[in-house]
This record gives structure tokens, C-alpha cells and sequence, in this order.
């Protein structure tokens, strides 16, 4: 009988005693398992690496953007060429270096009013014809001026290049300045400069502008003039303006996108090739000085029906070309230039005075200004700008801290990056950079410089282009309401100035 037969057995019988009352034995517990003596898995050898040991991760280096190609373009147009084929298309920005500065005295404008022009129907176009030409090629043309210079942009797809740029063109070399078209313009333009006056904030730009350069230094008036100098301005005027500046010899057309050099050079030849220079030699750009004192320590502007008061402090900047430029980018954002700067943080955050306090400096031709501002609740304008004041004090005495030195290195190459990021963005880049009177590779060389700034540096601008001791303070608001809070402040005597920026003579008291 084998061992499993007789365990049957076993349990029949076991299972027959049970059934007839007898007593169930003990149950048997099963045998202990045997401990088995095996030894420890010893662990395996780690993977050699081929390529050896994995470096450190350091800091990332400054973006540095790619140069365009210059060259010559027909009639003494230089031509800056940056080749982008991810896409279809192509952005070119023609600028010259004329803009608000070349306008003559007490005409504040005509270079805005010129570019405003140019597109109001050139060559055999009117001004709606032109609008739907471009139309017809999807294109998006755009005329503009600063205070240096002016422009036309033009972006378009790359089969509609050569259609566009006929269009282009006429636009640059053929406008036609036709009296009721400019009747039209300037009755608009008018219109919106009177409305300017209105906004506390619009007002603002133009009364610290003045009272830091004066009235006749060219920048002191806005790029789009005032009421009265746009009344002043005529059609001549425009056509004057145009006819010395927007030549080709002074002329540079800057273009990005899906296109090559080869492919280009027909296109702008057949767009320019009647546009000639004239015989004269051209005049330089208009290179203005550096602001001069002495200036109103406190300008006030009555606005008695403002919803905010705005409060600002400026100081003369720096020109474009400036070494320490770049690196004032950097200041400028730690303080006001970024959702994250200390005025915003401490003026909205931490006292909810305003939607946004910012900062920002003005890049042009010869030195510009250093501006920090808010629009601020009006029952807090005097706590709000004794804030404004104290935090631009620290500022520039006590220079920035390890972690805005860290964070506006990594913003700045940040927001190259972004501007780097469209066709249209790096054109109009490069031609702020041409229009300038900057090399090609301004943008690389300024990355370098900003990215490389040292603390020291930074604190150096911070303390120069950011203390108080000699800035000037502009309020606009409810006069009645603001004045007794700002009387309070101990800041100097206030000078009184309306929407133009021009001084209000005190009013005589009169004898009882």
C-alpha cells in the first residue's frame, strides 16, 4: 500500500469514530518547516559609466542673439537681413532717423503727422484702394514715430512678399498728401490730443516731460504734439518734412523671416528703384543733450474731476548707446519694472494704493529720462507718494539684494527671449536698435553687458539714476483734495502747471 492509500485509510476510519460518539483525538500540527541556511544576495556591482561622471549643473549662459546680415541695398539703403524659415512669412520695418526731435518750434508733431500720412493713399491709390490691396494680400502695414525716428512696418506671407512690397513702396517713396486726407488726419488727430488732456496718467507723460527738458529742447514736447501745435501744423509743413528726411540714404530697412539674401535684393530693387536721394548731402540725426537744471522740485496739475491721482519722480537718463545701458535694464526691473519690483509689491501689495506702481526709462538718441509712477486712490495720494519716495530712498542707498540681483539676471534673458520669439517682435527690435544708430549686433553685445553687470554695478545705476535728493515730483489730480496731504510731506514749494505743461502764473491776491 503506498503512502497515499494509507492516508485515505487514516482518515475513514478517524471520520467512522467521530460518527459514533467517540472522542476526536488531538489534531497532529504539521510539521515546522525547515530553516534553510542560504546566505544574503550580495549586492550588484553599479553600472560603469562610458562617458564618465556627470558634471555639475552651472549657470546657464546669456542668450545671445543672432546678428543680421548688412548690406546694400538700391539708392544708399542699408538693409539688415535676419533669415527665420520655421514659418512662411516675412516682417520688414523701414525706419529713418527723424521723429519728434527734428520737429520745428512750436510745430510738435509733424514728424507724427508725416507717418501718419504716408499710408493715406501713395502711387496710384487712394487711401481706401491702398487699405484693400493690403487687404487683398492679407498684409498688415503700420506707419509710426517716436522721438527719434520713424517708421513703416509691413508683414506678409512669403508668396505675397513681392506684391507687398510694391505696395510698400509707393507707400515710402510715392504717398500723396491729399489736402482732404489731411484735413481728415489732423481733425482726428486733434480731436484725440483734446481728449488726452482728460486722462490723468496721458497727462502726466506730458507735464514731466517739459518740466524736466523745457519747452524747447526736442524732447520736450510728446511725439504727438499738443492741441495748440497740432492747430500750428499745415499740410507744407508735412510735405517739407518728408522731402528732407525720408530719403533713402537715411533709410534702413530691417527684415526678418522665410526669405534670402538673394531673394530679397530683386524685391527691394524693383519697390525703391525710383526713390532717389536728393544731390544735398543729408543732414546727421538729431542728437539732443542731456537735460539741464535747475528743475521744479514739485509740479502740480489741477485735474478736479480725476477718478485717481497720478504720482511720479523722474531724472535724466542715459542715451541708447550708453556702456551702462544694458545694466540699467536690470535696476529698472528690480525697482518698478516687474509685477514683482518693490514698488508694486509694497504701493499695491502690502498698502493697496494702486492697481500698479511701475518704473521705466526712456531708450533714445541722447539721454532721455528715469520715471517711476502710479496711478493711486486720491484720498491716499500723500501717503501713497511719501511710499513712493521712501522706497525709491532705500533703494538708492542701500542698492539691491542678493535676490533681485539673482532674479533680474534670469528676467532680462527672459524677456530677450520673448521678444526673439516672432518675426515681427525681432524686426521691430532691430529697427528701434538701426534707428538708434546701433551696430547689428547691439542686441548680443547688450546681453552680454546686462547679464554680466555685477551687484556693485547695479547699485552704482541704482544710486544714481534712482535717489530723490534732487528728482522731480509731478502730481496730477483734485487739486483742493491732494494739495493739503502733500503740503504735509515737506517737499519743496510747489510749482502749478496745466495739461500742456506750461507754469499757471500765481493769481494775485486781492486787497480787501
Amino acid at each position: 500500500m503506498n503512502r497515499a492509500v494509507s492516508l485515505s485509510v487514516s482518515l475513514v476510519w478517524l471520520g467512522a469514530i467521530a460518527a459514533c460518539g467517540g472522542a476526536e483525538p488531538a489534531p497532529v500540527p504539521p510539521p515546522a518547516p525547515v530553516a534553510s541556511a542560504a546566505p544574503a544576495p550580495s549586492a550588484a556591482p553599479a553600472p560603469v559609466d562610458p562617458l564618465g561622471p556627470r558634471p555639475p549643473a552651472g549657470e546657464p549662459p546669456a542668450f545671445a542673439p543672432p546678428a543680421p546680415v548688412a548690406f546694400a541695398g538700391p539708392n544708399g539703403i542699408t538693409v539688415w537681413l535676419l533669415e527665420h524659415h520655421q514659418a512662411p512669412l516675412v516682417s520688414c520695418d523701414l525706419a529713418v532717423p527723424v521723429g519728434a526731435s527734428s520737429d520745428p518750434k512750436g510745430k510738435g508733431g509733424v514728424a507724427y503727422a508725416t507717418a501718419n500720412m504716408l499710408d493715406e493713399g501713395a502711387g496710384k491709390r487712394g487711401a481706401i484702394e491702398l487699405a484693400r490691396a493690403l487687404d487683398d494680400l492679407g498684409a498688415r502695414l503700420t506707419t509710426d514715430a517716436n522721438a527719434d525716428a520713424s517708421f513703416v512696418s509691413l508683414t506678409v506671407l512669403k508668396k505675397h512678399l513681392e506684391s507687398a512690397f510694391a505696395l510698400l513702396g509707393d507707400v515710402v517713396a510715392r504717398p500723396r498728401f491729399e489736402p482732404a486726407e489731411f484735413k481728415r488726419v489732423k481733425d482726428l488727430w486733434i480731436n484725440s490730443l483734446t481728449a488726452r488732456e482728460k486722462d490723468p496718467d496721458a497727462t502726466a507723460r506730458v507735464v514731466y516731460r517739459v518740466a524736466l527738458f523745457g519747452a524747447d529742447h526736442p524732447y520736450g514736447h510728446p511725439w504727438d504734439g499738443t492741441p495748440d501745435s497740432a492747430k500750428a501744423v499745415g499740410l507744407d509743413d508735412v510735405k517739407s518734412l518728408y522731402k528732407a528726411s525720408w530719403r533713402p540714404d537715411r533709410a534702413t530697412v530691417v527684415c526678418v523671416g522665410d526669405v534670402t539674401q538673394g531673394e530679397l535684393e530683386p524685391v527691394l530693387k524693383t519697390a525703391f528703384d525710383s526713390w532717389k536721394a536728393p544731390t544735398a548731402a543729408p543732414t546727421p540725426p538729431v542728437a539732443p543733450s542731456a537735460p539741464k537744471g535747475p528743475w521744479p522740485g514739485l509740479v502740480l496739475v489741477d485735474r478736479p474731476d480725476a477718478p485717481q491721482s497720478v504720482i511720479a519722480v523722474l531724472r535724466a537718463g542715459v542715451a541708447a548707446s550708453d556702456a551702462v545701458e544694458p545694466a540699467l535694464w536690470r535696476v529698472n526691473d528690480a525697482i518698478g519694472g516687474s509685477f514683482t519690483s518693490r514698488l508694486n509689491q509694497d504701493l499695491r501689495e502690502e498698502h493697496g494704493y494702486t492697481y500698479g506702481a511701475r518704473s521705466r526709462y526712456s531708450r533714445s538718441r541722447g539721454p532721455g529720462q528715469v520715471v517711476s509712477w502710479a496711478n493711486v486712490v486720491t484720498d491716499k495720494t500723500g501717503d501713497a507718494l511719501a511710499a513712493m519716495l521712501a522706497d525709491l530712498k532705500k533703494f538708492a542707498d542701500g542698492g539691491m539684494t542678493d535676490d533681485e540681483v539673482s532674479r533680474t539676471r534670469t528676467q532680462a534673458r527672459e524677456e530677450l527671449v520673448s521678444v526673439y520669439q516672432s518675426d515681427e517682435g525681432i524686426a521691430g527690435h532691430l529697427a528701434a536698435d538701426a534707428s538708434l544708430g546701433l551696430p547689428p549686433d547691439w542686441a548680443s553685445q547688450a546681453s552680454s553687458k546686462r547679464d554680466a553687470a555685477t551687484k556693485a554695478d547695479l547699485d552704482a545705476l541704482a544710486k544714481q539714476y534712482y535717489g530723490v535728493s534732487d528728482a522731480i515730483i509731478v502730481v496730477v489730480g483734485p487739486l483742493a483734495r491732494i494739495q493739503p496731504m502733500i503740503d504735509g510731506l515737506g517737499l519743496p514749494s510747489p510749482e502749478i502747471r496745466d495739461a500742456q505743461g506750461r507754469v499757471v502764473p500765481a493769481k494775485a491776491k486781492t486787497k480787501p
